[in-house]
């Protein structure tokens, strides 16, 4: 394919999954746009002629309060909801025509999205507060969101280069860091880097302090995380990179923000067949399950219990961490037979080593599992 006529499918900025179509709803309305929801919850509407920004916004923002304009009317950009684009958006055959041509047509098509900061659950009880009473939106669950204090547009802001960011991980200083990634987009390429560390457990830290500063980044620009997501991914599929550390940073990223992220948790299978990226896969499912089992539930989960014959120690000791937060009672049984174990392990917790043995996480799980 030449570069003239370069296609590829949409995807969501916040998330950065392909999205589907978008569709008029069943009853029509004049001046309508066709709307989509991707599964981060963004919403997204389609723009053919890329000049009616505000006529589709506020569309999106009543499609996102469940149709209440009162709701939609007083929320703020930034501190209530964010916004994202695609350009060069066909919506004759969905694709993203880089160069904006295809076949003699000229392409100017946008999609427009729009994701919300706090769940429309959370936005109800704050409007009642008010003494409205909008109608939330059915299958939303609440979560308060921490959104990032926007910074002085008119401060002076800060270059990263490798030695600032490395001096900031010694320290922890994962409020630096933030600012820093706001301020230059290559601070995260720049993190990453702190992960080709031969200390295993400074690693374990640094991925920690990773998640930790996404997850803060994420309130306001979630699309840069969603970038290095796919940088990450791409590291741990790449056989002649190195990707040390990777698969941990993947997941503390999407266990702090699995409403954001929570799609990306079903790639992490595509690893568990390496034994140098097993017990990792498994302590990211169960950092991630510790907050949202469902997300693992979703996954074919089922394939991993075979995993609790694994020759290798720290594969099953990870995997009993994950059926125990996943109260897997489907194999309460064969839980129970490994708590006389004795075998000694390091497992890692919150970026810290944990010592501990399988017998004491078999009976941990089953506490879980019991509960």
């Amino acid at each position: 394919m030449s570069k003239a006529t370069l296609k590829t499918r949409p995807w969501c900025p916040f998330c950065g999954q392909d999205v589907g179509r978008t569709q008029y709803p069943d009853r029509r309305k004049m001046g309508e746009f066709p709307l989509g929801d991707c599964e981060c919850g963004a919403v997204y509407a389609s723009d053919p002629s890329g000049f009616n920004v505000g006529s589709v916004i506020v569309e999106l923002l009543v499609h996102a309060c469940g149709d209440n304009w009162d709701m939609a009317w007083d929320l703020l950009p930034e501190e209530d909801y964010l916004t994202g684009r695609i350009e060069n958006y066909d919506e004759v055959t969905h694709q993203v025509v880089e160069k904006r041509n295809l076949d003699g047509r000229l392409i100017r098509g946008v999609l427009y999205f729009i994701r919300m900061q706090e769940s429309v659950a959370d936005l109800t009880a704050r409007f009642k507060e008010k003494g409205k009473s909008p109608a939330a939106k059915p299958g939303v669950s609440a979560r308060k969101v921490q959104i990032e204090k926007a910074l002085d547009p008119k401060r002076e802001k800060k270059k990263a280069n490798k030695n600032i960011v490395r001096e900031m991980v010694q320290n922890k200083d994962a409020d630096g860091l933030v600012v820093l990634c706001f301020d230059d987009k290559k601070t995260l390429r720049l993190l990453l880097r702190q992960l080709y560390e031969p200390d295993e457990d400074k690693r374990w830290a640094t991925a920690r302090l990773i998640g930790e500063v996404c997850s803060r980044v994420a309130s306001r620009k979630p699309g840069m995380v969603s970038d290095m997501l796919h940088l990450l991914f791409e590291a741990c599929a790449d056989s002649a990179a190195s990707s040390w550390g990777a698969v941990e940073t993947i997941g503390s990223i999407i266990a702090e923000r699995p409403d954001i992220y929570g799609s990306f948790t079903r790639h992490l299978l595509g690893y568990i067949g390496d034994s140098s990226t097993q017990a990792q896969v498994l302590w990211a499912l169960g950092t991630i399950a510790d907050k949202r089992p469902d997300l693992v539930r979703n996954t074919s989960f089922y394939q991993l219990i075979q995993l609790l014959d694994s020759p290798l120690v720290a594969v099953k000791g990870y995997m009993l961490r994950l059926l125990g937060r996943l109260k897997a009672t489907e194999v309460a049984g064969k839980i129970r037979m490994l708590q006389d174990d004795t075998t000694p392990l390091k497992i890692y917790e919150n970026g810290l080593p944990v010592h501990t043995d399988i017998g004491t996480l078999a009976k941990e799980a089953l506490q879980l599992i019991e509960a």
